[in-house]
């Protein structure tokens, strides 16, 4: 009998003949209302899990599907999934980690362009008849900050470098030998060797937060910061009052705490460019991510072991027990 997968991801319809091709069966609930009666009506009939990072699996979903063995996060991110649940339950659950790491990329470096040299403002203008002459930043020769320099951000640093020789600094939870950028040890120290700063981390508790008022000041009034990853990472209150005040640039942002919902402060700004988390969007990545999906389950569901784990922690089923 095909293993049945829930598929919550709402992006992939396009592609999803690749997992139907390889023998598994597709349940599609996009909408939490869907979502929540898919759970409940075929509950013991799903194997496998098809989500991403803010659309999550929560503990009592997990707990109400006992025949799930393993959960697929589409993208590196994996915040809303319930993995203490899952490793109680001895579920495997894997990531898209890197596959959409171009389109990721190709998105900040167009965000950072249009806030920089203020792209959306003067296409306003001009479609409104008026022609201003508005003097803007160069990129060319400027320092880059990346908080997060894994696959993304890697993808990141070598298009700032090598297409606009930007020096690049980074702040990871870790120093990487293996690159020549420089390494930062604290946020707040990224951002003041930064003209700009852009932040490519994982959300999750150990990100949280981490861009705060004392790391915008740093920034400082020059300079603008761009966020494709988490909103979690950043405290929005204190980045609305940076930019009100015009204690930095500007900012361009992809993600937001409470989406699709978009804080009316952040709207009415004129130093704020705003996309609808659509980074890791283009037609390469979703079939990537998805090959990678059917990769990981064919593997799963093979026996053999699963291309992209995530760790989980331990289980604490036996102390409760």
């Amino acid at each position: 009998m095909p293993a049945t997968v829930l598929v919550l991801v709402e992006t992939i319809n396009d592609y999803l003949p690749i997992l139907e091709h390889q023998g598994f069966h597709l349940i599609l609930a996009p909408t939490p209302a869907e979502r929540a009666e898919a759970i409940t009506r075929h509950s013991g009939q799903i194997n496998a899990v098809l989500t991403r990072g803010p659309l999550g699996l929560y503990a009592d979903e997990i707990a109400a599907l006992p025949n799930l063995k393993i959960i697929c996060v589409i993208g590196a991110g994996y915040e809303h999934v319930d993995l203490q649940a899952a490793a109680d339950r001895g579920i495997t659950v894997t990531n898209g980690a890197g596959v959409n790491a171009s389109s990721v990329a190709d998105h900040a470096m167009a965000l950072l362009l249009s806030l920089v040299r203020d792209i959306p403002r003067c296409d306003a203008a001009v479609r409104r008849g008026e022609w201003p002459k508005i003097m803007r930043p160069s990129l060319a020769g400027k320092r880059l900050g990346i908080l997060g320099l894994g696959a993304v951000g890697m993808a990141i640093a070598k298009r700032a470098a090598n297409g606009f020789d930007m020096s690049v600094s980074y702040h990871n939870r870790q120093h990487r030998s293996d690159v020549t950028y420089n390494f930062c040890s604290t946020p707040t120290e990224l951002a003041r060797a930064s003209d700009f700063l852009i932040i490519a981390t994982p959300g999750g508790l150990t990100t949280k937060h981490l861009i705060n008022r004392q790391v915008l000041d740093a920034l400082g009034p020059k300079g603008f910061i761009v966020n494709i990853a988490r909103a979690s990472v950043v405290v929005t209150t204190d980045l609305i009052s940076a930019l009100e005040q015009r204690r930095i640039a500007g900012a361009a942002l992809d993600v937001f705490d409470a989406e699709p919902q978009v804080p009316d402060a952040l709207k009415s700004l004129t130093n704020v460019v705003l996309t609808p988390h659509v980074a890791g969007l283009s037609p390469e990545a979703t079939q990537g991510t998805v090959e990678l999906v059917g990769r990981n389950l064919v593997a799963f569901f093979s026996g053999q072991p699963v291309l992209t784990p995530v760790e989980l922690p331990s289980r604490l089923s036996n102390a409760v027990l």
